[in-house]
C-alpha cells in the first residue's frame, strides 16, 4: 500500500512545472508576437517583437537578450501582429526579418546588431524564410496569395533584389523549407498543404491534411515528414516523400497557430492560444503522433520554438514575454511502432 507521503510525492513529480516567464525589452503592454525561430548556427531565438521596434536576439543558454534596433514602433496597446517585425529567419551569416507597418524585408548583421540592406515588399507580409539552394529570402503575402522572392547578395555590400513571385491561390499560411530536397512547404487557409520546388518556384503538389483551419508547419527533414497545425485543435504528419500520405493526428487544445518540432527528442510542440496549453506529442517511428502531455501556458500564446535541447520557448503576446517550458518527457527517436 502506498504511503500518504509516498503519494504525495508522486503527485509533486507528475505535476507539470509552471514556465518560466523571460521579459523582453519594452514589453510592458504587450507585444503581437506571431513567429519564432531558434537559429543553430547563431545559437539564438529570433524573436520579432512587433511594435517594440527591436528584433530580440535571445541566448538559450544565459537567457540573456540582445537587441536589434531600427524596425517601426508603435505605443502599447491591442493584442494583434499587425506591426513591426514580426517574422524572421537566419541564413549564410545574417538575420532576415519583415517590418509589417512600412511592407519592407530587411537583413540585419547579427554581430553587429544593425541592418545593412532593406527591400520594399509588394503586399503585406507574414512570414520570411531563407532558402539555402537558392540563395533566396521568401516572403509570403497572404492578401495577394502569393509567397514574394528576394536574391542575396552577402559581402561589403549586402542587397536584396527581387527575383519573383510564386502564387499560392487560397494561401499561404506559415512556411517551411526543406533544404537538403530543395522543396519548401505551406498552407492553405483550409485543408491543404502545398509542396514546392524552390528552384523553379513551381507548386509541385497540394495534399489534403485533414484540417479545417490550417495554420503552423513544421518538418522532420531526415524523414521528409511535414507536420501541420489545426486551428481547430488537431496536429497532422504528411509523408512528403510518398504523395503526403497522412501518417496520423493528434487532438490538442483549440486555438493552434505556430507550431515547432524537435528532431533531436522526436516531439512535435503545439501552443493552443484559447486552452492556454502547450501540447508535447511524440512523433513514431511509422509517423504517429502520440500524446504525452500537455504543459501550462498563458492565454492566447500561439508560437512556439524548440532550442534544439530539452527547452521550449512560447511566446506571450498579451504578457509581452517568453515562457521557458522545460520538455520532461524521454525523447521518442527510435521508439518501435506498436
Amino acid at each position: 500500500m502506498t504511503s500518504p507521503l509516498a503519494l504525495v510525492a508522486l503527485l509533486v513529480a507528475a505535476a507539470p512545472t509552471p514556465p518560466t516567464p523571460l521579459a523582453l525589452p519594452g514589453g510592458e503592454g504587450g507585444i503581437g508576437l506571431d513567429d519564432l525561430r531558434f537559429a543553430p548556427a547563431l545559437r539564438r531565438i529570433l524573436v520579432p517583437a512587433g511594435r517594440t521596434g527591436r528584433l530580440d536576439l535571445v541566448d538559450p543558454r544565459s537567457r540573456s537578450v540582445e537587441v536589434v534596433e531600427g524596425f517601426s514602433r508603435s505605443p502599447p496597446g491591442g493584442r494583434g501582429h499587425g506591426e513591426g517585425t514580426t517574422s524572421a529567419d537566419a541564413g549564410a551569416g545574417f538575420v532576415f526579418a519583415i517590418d509589417r507597418t512600412d511592407r519592407t524585408l530587411v537583413a540585419v548583421d547579427p554581430g553587429a546588431k544593425r541592418i545593412v540592406a532593406r527591400a520594399k515588399l509588394e503586399g503585406g507580409p507574414d512570414y520570411v524564410r531563407w532558402v539555402e539552394p537558392t540563395g533566396e529570402v521568401w516572403v509570403t503575402e497572404p492578401s495577394r496569395q502569393a509567397i514574394e522572392t528576394f536574391r542575396f547578395q552577402g559581402g561589403a555590400t549586402p542587397a536584396l533584389t527581387r527575383t519573383g513571385r510564386i502564387a499560392v491561390p487560397a494561401g499561404p499560411e506559415s512556411l517551411v523549407v526543406d533544404a537538403a530536397n530543395a522543396r519548401a512547404y505551406t498552407n492553405t487557409f483550409q485543408d491543404a498543404t502545398v509542396a514546392l520546388d524552390v528552384r523553379s518556384h513551381a507548386v509541385t503538389a497540394t495534399w489534403p491534411n485533414g484540417c479545417r483551419g490550417a495554420r503552423g508547419i513544421a518538418l522532420d527533414a531526415d524523414r521528409a515528414w511535414v507536420f501541420v497545425g489545426c486551428d481547430e485543435g488537431t496536429a497532422v504528419a504528411l509523408d512528403a516523400g510518398h504523395g503526403g500520405r497522412r501518417l496520423g493526428s493528434a487532438r490538442t487544445g483549440e486555438g493552434v497557430d505556430g507550431i515547432a518540432y524537435s528532431p533531436e527528442r522526436s516531439h512535435l510542440y503545439v501552443p493552443a492560444a484559447d486552452a492556454a496549453t502547450l501540447s508535447v506529442l511524440a512523433v513514431r517511428e511509422d509517423g504517429r503522433l502520440e500524446p504525452l502531455g500537455t504543459l501550462p501556458t498563458a492565454p492566447g500564446a500561439h508560437c512556439a520554438a524548440s532550442d534544439g535541447a530539452s527547452e521550449v520557448y512560447v511566446c506571450d503576446p498579451r504578457g509581452g514575454r517568453l515562457l521557458v517550458l522545460a520538455d520532461p518527457y524521454p525523447a521518442s527517436r527510435g521508439t518501435p511502432s506498436r
